[in-house]
């Protein structure tokens, strides 16, 4: 999201400022220091304490850093977060994108297609696969992250596409579509442009999700409006002109831990070490170019009322603190739909499902086992309604 994005690249000038200062101090006592003696003559002076400066930074800045910031930012022990990927295909789509699909679980289940947040990819889902193994799992990676490569720049109506293929391609049976973030805002896009592709689904999650622009819902969303235009756009322009550099900043960023502390801000208060690392390893991992092309699309986007017109079960789940996307963007999507439930997951961030799986996962049980286990032949669910009813 736009939000992490843009702190992950003001915590990279902090970074490079630390390895600057690094080089300097280094500089500066390898060259010496000149010095008036007393008999009047210049000396250069060579201080210990720019050496052991310059060393200590330099050792911040190329890793030393990124271990202690994920010590002191994250919880030791909780639940064992280690994502992995398992036997997947690649998917070719007609606009030239190749998408990333894998199935795990109990492949005689019902269907439950996962779509993951921006930046990210299929393998933030590991307690999904481990939880909820009992059903068909269906994980793709969005176009151009993870192992999806993407033909040209992304927009929702793309993500959408792209969707609509895996939910063709996981076969003619019910399934249930969860997505996260950006992934919930692909279904929103799905469910208003190309309703016929849902015929099939009976029930749909969108997890610490939005409705609109995600600058309008985030914290501070009239300072975040009014840099949109002059600071926002030009940045993401410029990531994708300098991609070399843009590459170099986020691994830099990456090993002086500024980009666990971005990334720290998507959580709430029960992040653990290996959940901060794996989520800020992937981030990095990833396109910055495509993450800055994605962030322009959300910018360009709006679903306001998209789901009043799916009448099947709707659950929606939201952080009570996350600043990504606030939970009142939870309540009004949730207030549009003919059958919505709300979940808001206490002391829960942006990736409240990773963080608090306990909390996200039991109403995610429940819920698909009233529309997937309990309900699965009923008739299709998309109804035809006027904007705004």
């Amino acid at each position: 999201m736009p939000l992490i994005f843009l702190l992950r690249s003001v915590f990279s000038l902090l970074s490079w400022f630390l390895l600057g200062w690094a080089v300097y101090l280094l500089w500066t006592y390898y060259a010496g220091i000149e010095a008036v003696a007393p008999d009047g003559t210049i000396r250069l002076i060579h201080e210990d304490i720019r050496l052991w400066g310059g060393l200590a930074l330099l050792a911040w800045s190329v890793g030393i850093g990124g271990l202690l910031v994920r010590a002191v930012l994250g919880k030791s022990g909780g639940r064992p977060f280690k994502p992995v990927r398992g036997s997947g295909r690649q998917l070719p789509l007609a606009n030239g994108d190749k998408i990333y699909v894998e199935t795990a679980g109990n492949l005689a289940g019902p269907t439950i297609i996962f779509t993951h947040g921006w930046g990210l990819d299929s393998t933030i889902w590991q307690y999904a696969k481990e939880d909820f193994s009992d059903y068909r799992l269906v994980f793709w990676d969005l176009p151009g992250l993870g192992q999806s490569a993407a033909s040209r720049p992304v927009t929702l109506e793309r993500l959408a596409e792209a969707l609509a293929a895996v939910i063709a391609w996981a076969g003619p049976a019910p399934y249930a579509l969860v997505g996260h973030s950006i992934g919930g805002m692909t279904i929103q896009t799905l469910v208003r442009s190309n309703p016929a592709a849902l015929r099939l689904a009976r029930g749909i999650v969108l997890i610490n999700t939005t409705y609109t622009n995600p600058l309008r819902t985030m914290i501070l969303p009239g300072l975040m409006a009014a840099l949109e235009g002059p600071i926002l756009r030009p940045a993401m322009a410029l990531t994708k002109w300098l991609l070399p550099l843009s590459w170099l900043s986020a691994w830099q960023s990456y090993l002086s831990g500024s980009a666990h502390l971005a990334t720290r801000l998507g959580f709430g208060s029960h992040v653990t070490k290996a959940q901060l690392e794996a989520t800020t390893l992937i981030q990095t991992r990833n396109s910055p170019g495509v993450q800055a092309d994605g962030n322009i699309a959300m910018f360009n986007w709006d679903a306001t009322g998209a789901m009043a017109a799916f009448d099947a079960p709707l659950l929606v789940l939201g952080g009570s603190v996350d600043i990504v996307t606030k939970p009142d963007a939870s309540v009004a999507i949730a207030e549009t739909a003919p059958a919505a439930s709300l979940e808001i997951a206490a002391q829960a961030g942006h990736m409240g499902f990773l963080e608090s799986s306990e909390q996200y996962h039991a109403p995610l049980r429940r819920f698909l086992e009233r529309a997937l286990v309990a309900a699965p032949d009923q008739g299709p669910v998309l109804t035809e309604r006027l904007p705004g009813v």
